[in-house]
């Protein structure tokens, strides 16, 4: 969960999580619909996929393996959470480089080559400083030494360990390291979501189990992709009404997403499932998508109530299938980066246990917003 995550978003998800599957054999025989549900609003959602693949690896060895190579045969399992595991959990001299470590290592050597060429250049120097015993203390001390004393933006050089040893602290800038390279502005893509409603219900399909938002609930669209625009097209035929639109970003691109609603009496073709709107908080709906519900049912009671006053004003006229996102720290962007395949996850209802609530943290910079 800490992969590109912050450590306040995750705790809240961390504790529910270990409380519903407290063993690595029990979320090895969870259903991964209910999974990828618990999961929403964290984000880049690859890391749940490959978590409870991982989970069924383990449970089928019935052990974990303690080698970093072991460890890297896991779904999902790249070089920094092998070498940590390794050295944290089994006491393996491995090399432990996470964000924080980088920015120790590239000012302790001024390494001034950017990000990201620079990492091969600090994984050597941090293999040239790592001993060979005590490896895991030495690894969470340089992590903690990097999140409390080695900040980013201003730097406690005074009270740093190293500071007579720093490189960086000698240039008088050491700020300035690691070097990052010009970062580009992301591209906008434009794409459309459909509200369909039956009887109270709203109609939502399951994405496809790879690529962006893989296995995971959310309104039909015309599929938009960081590659391209979206067709434009609705599922259905009908009387459609445009909602609005909202802004979401993604690690690579940016996304106007336009909301468009109609009600049907019939099937929408293809699977799918009715979910009752008035339970929509519990449907598990990544943050794009829970973004879109709201701006529809937000355009249903403005419809309905006049004078009904924008959701941007007042927090109480938001729905709850993201209010409580929009109170937490916003951490990375929705994204699918997967080191590994996995295979497809079951479809399954993942129905169970939808009385629990979820706060979960909004991983997006941008809140609803009304484009016109």
């Amino acid at each position: 969960m800490l992969q590109q995550t912050t450590t306040a978003a995750v705790v809240p998800y961390f504790a529910r999580f270990i409380d519903r599957w407290p063993t690595v054999f029990d979320l090895a025989d969870a259903d991964e619909a209910e999974v990828m549900a618990a999961w929403a609003g964290l984000g880049y959602y690859s890391r749940a996929r490959n978590l409870i693949a991982a989970a069924r690896v383990v449970a089928a060895r019935e052990a974990f393996p303690s080698s970093e190579a072991g460890l890297r045969e896991l779904p999902g399992v790249g070089a920094y959470i092998a070498a940590a595991v390794a050295a944290i959990a089994f006491g393996r001299r491995a090399v432990v480089v996470d964000a924080n470590i980088e920015r120790v290592v590239a000012r302790l050597f001024a390494i001034g080559e950017p990000l990201p060429q620079a990492r091969k250049s600090i994984r050597q120097r941090t293999d040239e400083v790592t001993p060979a015993s005590r490896v895991g203390d030495f690894a969470q001390a340089m992590m903690d030494l990097g999140a409390t004393v080695c900040t980013p933006r201003q730097p406690k050089c005074l009270v740093c360990p190293l500071a007579e040893r720093c490189a960086a602290r000698a240039t008088g800038e050491p700020s300035r390291y690691p070097v990052k390279a010009v970062r580009r502005a992301n591209p906008v893509r434009t794409g459309a979501a459909f509200w369909i409603e039956r009887d109270g219900a709203v109609w939502l399909v399951r994405r496809p189990s790879t690529g962006m938002l893989g296995g995971m609930r959310a309104l039909p669209d015309d599929g938009w992709s960081a590659a391209g625009e979206g067709s434009g097209e609705a599922p259905v035929s009908g009387e459609w009404r445009e909602a609005g639109a909202v802004r979401h970003g993604f690690s690579h691109f940016d996304l106007v997403l336009r909301i468009r609603r109609t009600s049907i009496a019939h099937q929408p073709p293809g699977a799918g499932e009715w979910w009752p709107v008035g339970e929509l908080a519990d449907a598990g709906l990544p943050t794009l998508f829970a973004k879109a519900a709201t701006r529809a049912l937000d355009d249903s009671a403005a419809e309905h109530q006049p004078q009904h006053r924008d959701h941007q004003d007042d927090e109480a006229e938001i729905p709850s299938v993201v209010r409580s996102r929009q109170r937490a720290d916003p951490g990375p962007q929705d994204c699918d980066r997967q080191d590994h395949p996995v295979a497809p996850p079951e479809q399954g209802n993942g129905r169970r246990d939808r009385q629990q609530q979820r706060d979960e943290p909004d991983e997006n910079r941008n809140d609803v917003q009304h484009v016109s």
